[in-house]
């Protein structure tokens, strides 16, 4: 094996290793209910071309109205 290929099989194995972090990450955040701007990101390229698109804080804002009213999360 030359160096050229194992250098390029490493690479590939830590992108296949980011791959499926970036998917454990992405599962957990939908289990704990946090929302994932990446994929608000792919949807809205695949689905919406062409409309505004929110800023991280903007999204994570909307997001957390969305799921516990307005005004953000209450004790009571």
């Amino acid at each position: 094996m030359t160096a050229q290929r194992a250098t390029e099989e490493a690479q590939r194995g830590e992108d296949g290793l980011r791959w499926r972090l970036r998917g454990l990450c992405s599962a957990c955040r939908q289990v704990f209910g946090m929302p994932d701007y990446e994929r608000y990101l792919a949807h809205a390229a695949q689905r919406h071309p062409g409309a505004p698109i929110l800023t991280r804080g903007d999204f994570c804002a909307r997001e957390i109205e969305r799921r516990f009213g307005p005004g953000g999360a209450r004790c009571c």
